[in-house]
């Protein structure tokens, strides 16, 4: 049943689970890419504001000396002519420097000026009449000869930066110039008015682009921004911290802004990797009065506090999803309790009837609609099931009884038709056996009868005194023959032992297997097999010798075919209890081949044999009905090494039991 709820409830919340937050992904990318547009958009404006002010510093100092050059007070200076100026004009020219916040100011005129003019576009400008100024970028020389100072101040020493350009330089010591020059209109000698600002290291120029961007870090504001510039890749002038106190001057911008910017000429607005953090950055292309680029301007504010802010804004919309989410699953379950309530009295109910309640039903659900019409029909199929139920369990009762009945009938019937059978084989095997062995016997006692007279005739012949030289010849004839009578009467009583005796008799299962080694010798001693004989003390048992002699020929003929004419045959007489009886155990053992595992549990069944074609398959199932009747057990075994083993169990024999007839008998 709470599959069915977990499926309603997929079903009702799937576009709530599925839809809604693939459309809130969609507007999430919307308004993410809406929102990175818009900090492209400020970080554009904002290096608007920090070029304007780098114009407006260049305009600035090209008025100031413009000015300066056309006031009176210059003339006043100079005299009469601007090659020759009067004395202390040059302190006067370092107190205007002063004043107007630039690092050199110069008067060129004559050659000076020519060599000047040649070499920077910005003061041939002037010198044709227009006021001009741009960035330049100057070498450590030019430095030098402008103003001793700057040329220690410029130089920076580069810090290793992480994907930067690689380069062999490891000092920058080139100043970038805001460079202006302003003519001088005199009726005597041509001059002009040339004066600069370094930017390298000017931390007052760099700071007040900062602050007219970002506000300086006043209210309304969380941005956090910086300001840098550049001289082609370098940090000259930069609020970037590399430590807390320490300016990255010196670091690189990475090989991919400086192609962009320097390389192509291009305005970067993207995030970029600042030093040591993400911020979201624009760098501007500088162009000096060659319109050569040499270096960029830099604004930016860090990323982290916009992007803090998205993932705030989607973990809060997240969040109501998944509250509304929790809202909706048990609002659609209360809502749906009319739907579960009966098929979850169905599924209990036929929960019971699986565990073999019949009576169990599902009774008036409260519903009436198609749930409660199938609850009330599947009551009505129960009720026939039920029914049909009671009905085959009497007819299987009655069925059993009748089963039962002819099974025993039919036991009955099989055990008689057993016992006739044994009684059947055994008369016919004995008859034939009796028949053939009294023939043999017929035989062989003709020309036993015919040597012993021989021998008697050749006594009485030699008489006592002639016979003596032969007398021990004659002795072992004798002996012979009267050993062939003794394999005879032993053949006769295996034969015909109701002849011999038709009593059970208390007997020594050792003696027996002496008798039937005599009887076989003739089988063992034509192959190479070897007859170990191992005998303890054991109780005699009650059973006819000629029976225990059949059994134990059978299996001994037996092992000896299985060895093919080589092998070992074991043979062990002891006493053995089983079950709380005394008795003897008879174990015959052979090294063949073994019986196949899948026909161990036949070997005693009647017709049963691995001879085809050469026996009849009964001598085993014979000897096991001859040991049960004995009260004995017969049972064969594979052995671990090789063979198979034969043992023969037969309780020990009663005191009152010799003699005693044979039942039946």
């Amino acid at each position: 049943m709470h599959s069915v709820r977990l499926r309603l409830l997929a079903l009702a919340l799937l576009p709530l689970s599925v839809l809604m937050p693939l459309l809130m992904m969609l507007a999430m990318a919307r308004w993410n890419s809406d929102y990175d547009r818009i900090l492209i958009a400020n970080v554009e404006s904002d290096l608007r504001i920090a070029e304007q002010y780098l114009g407006q510093l260049q305009s600035n100092a090209a008025q100031s000396l413009q000015a300066l050059a056309a006031s009176a007070e210059l003339k006043a200076q100079l005299g009469q002519t601007a090659a020759i100026p009067s004395e202390g004009f040059d302190r006067w020219l370092q107190e205007e420097r002063d004043r107007l916040g630039l690092d050199f100011l110069q008067l060129l005129t004559g050659t000076d000026l020519q060599k000047a003019e040649a070499k920077w576009p910005v003061i041939a400008a002037a010198a044709s009449g227009r006021m001009g100024s741009a960035i330049d970028i100057f070498q450590a020389s030019d430095l030098t000869n402008v103003a001793p100072p700057l040329r220690d101040r410029a130089r920076i020493e580069l810090i290793e930066t992480e994907a930067a350009a690689p380069t062999d330089r490891t000092v920058e010591d080139r100043g970038m110039v805001v460079h202006s020059a302003a003519p001088l209109f005199l009726d005597s000698d041509d001059a002009v008015l040339v004066g600069g600002i370094l930017l390298n290291r000017n931390l007052d120029f760099i700071d007040t682009i900062n602050a007219l961007v970002y506000l300086d870090g006043q209210a309304g504001t969380s941005r956090q921004g910086t300001a840098t510039l550049f001289l082609e890749d370098t940090r000259v002038s930069t609020n970037v911290r590399l430590f807390e106190d320490v300016r990255a001057l010196g670091t690189r911008v990475s090989a991919a802004v400086r192609q962009a910017v320097l390389g192509d000429g291009q305005t970067w607005l993207n995030r970029a990797f600042v030093v040591n953090d993400w911020y979201i950055s624009g760098y501007l292309p500088l162009t000096d009065s060659f319109g050569t680029r040499v270096g960029m301007l830099y604004v930016g504010f860090l990323e982290a506090p916009y992007a803090g802010a998205k993932r705030a804004a989607l973990y809060t919309i997240l969040a109501a999803f998944l509250l509304v989410l929790a809202v909706s699953a048990p609002l659609f379950l209360w809502l749906a309790k009319g739907i579960f309530a009966p098929l979850e009295q169905m599924t209990r109910t036929m929960a019971k009837v699986e565990r073999g309640d019949l009576d169990a039903r599902n009774g008036n659900t409260g519903s009436g609609d198609e749930i409660g019409q199938v609850a009330a029909h599947l009551d009505s199929l129960l009720d026939q099931v039920q029914e049909r139920d009671r009905k085959l369990r009497d007819y299987a009762g009655e069925l059993n009884d009748r089963v039962d009945q002819r099974t025993s009938e039919l036991k009955a019937a099989n055990l008689k038709l057993e016992e006739t059978f044994r009684q059947l084989v055994m008369s016919e095997k004995l008859a034939s056996i009796g028949e053939i062995t009294a023939g043999v016997a017929h035989e062989i006692n003709n020309p036993v009868a015919v040597i012993q007279g021989n021998v008697d005739v050749i006594r009485m012949t030699l008489g006592h005194e002639g016979a003596d030289p032969i007398q021990t010849e004659l002795d072992l004839i004798d002996n012979q023959v009267m050993r062939i009578g003794v394999i005879v009467g032993k053949l006769l009583q295996f034969a015909r032992p109701s002849e011999f005796g038709t009593y059970a008799e208390a007997v020594d299962v050792a003696q027996v297997l002496r008798d039937c080694l005599v009887l076989v010798d003739h089988v063992v001693s034509k192959q190479a097999i070897r007859v170990l004989t191992q005998i303890e003390p054991a109780p005699q048992v009650r059973i006819d010798p000629g029976e225990l002699q059949q059994v134990v020929i059978n299996i001994l003929i037996n092992a000896s075919q299985a060895m093919e004419g080589k092998g070992t045959l074991a043979l062990q007489v002891a006493s053995e209890t089983r079950e709380g009886r005394e008795g003897t155990a008879l174990r015959i053992a052979d090294t063949g081949p073994g019986i196949a595992p899948n026909k161990l549990s036949h070997v005693f069944d009647p017709f049963f044999t691995t001879k085809q074609g050469e026996g009849t398959g009964l001598g085993l199932s014979i000897s096991q009905n001859l040991i049960q009747q004995a009260g004995g057990i017969i049972t064969v075994r594979n052995r671990r090494a090789r063979g198979a083993e034969f043992t023969i169990w037969l309780p020990e024999a009663a005191d009152d039991d010799y003699g005693t007839l044979k039942a039946g008998q």
